[in-house]
């Protein structure tokens, strides 16, 4: 736990100094509160922004900084050499991971609460859009340990990031796009989210997105067990 910690601290130190990423962690919640306070349109549905926004936020930013983190590290050495100082993988994975959920979930709370949802609504919001950050953050570090550097991890990740990104979007104008994202948990999360103020989540959804998060863990697992954290 103590190396946990100690890399955590790590990495909100290094955040000032990898403009990268902390745009990744900035860029909807502010896209969400200036779109939702500028722009009104006629029969707009109710939080249009704040709903659309969040899945894309949820997908986009744990996966392209996660990893971006894990793989710079990687390509300056960084990992090696916490590594040769007895730091477990696991516990440098645990501290970039609860770093990139905090700093994802502060935004997520800020664009919320500037957005007016607030009680129980915000609640369940806050617990559906936290479980899909888990499951961004752990496909974000199986790319960043397959990479061999932060170019071969921006080309893995930004064909997945948009993939899980951009269908829930998709799925509202093209009934063949829809039938093909449900099955992706960045859509069935989005559903869930549909009537803001009443979120819920069916068996199918739940059913949908737990195999995601599964098939997400093993891919991270076969990715860990073959590159691990130093493999060059």
């Amino acid at each position: 736990m103590k190396e946990a910690t100690a890399i955590f601290r790590k990495q909100v130190l290094d955040t000032r100094k990898n403009k990268t990423v902390l745009i990744q962690f900035v860029l909807f919640p502010i896209m969400t509160i200036v779109m939702s306070h500028a722009v009104k349109v006629d029969d707009m549905p109710e939080f249009f922004y704040l709903k659309l926004f969040s899945i894309m936020y949820m997908a986009m930013a744990p996966i392209t900084s996660m990893s971006a983190i894990i793989s710079e590290e990687k390509e300056k050495g960084t990992l090696r050499a916490l590594m040769m100082s007895n730091v477990r993988p696991l516990s440098y994975l645990l501290g970039v991971g609860v770093y990139d959920f905090l700093a994802c979930f502060i935004g997520t709370t800020a664009m919320s609460n500037f957005c007016g949802l607030d009680g129980g609504p915000w609640y369940k919001y806050l617990l559906v859009i936290s479980s899909g950050l888990v499951i961004s953050i752990v496909l974000g570090a199986a790319i960043g340990v397959l990479a061999k550097d932060q170019m071969s991890a921006t080309s893995l990740s930004v064909p997945v990031m948009c993939l899980f990104t951009f269908l829930p979007m998709m799925a509202q104008f093209n009934d063949t796009i829809a039938s093909v994202a449900k099955f992706f948990y960045t859509q069935q999360l989005y559903l869930a989210l549909e009537d803001i103020n009443n979120v819920k989540i069916g068996t199918e959804g739940l059913i949908i997105t737990l195999v995601n998060a599964l098939v997400i863990i093993g891919f991270f697992v076969v990715a860990f067990r073959k590159e691990g954290l130093t493999k060059e």
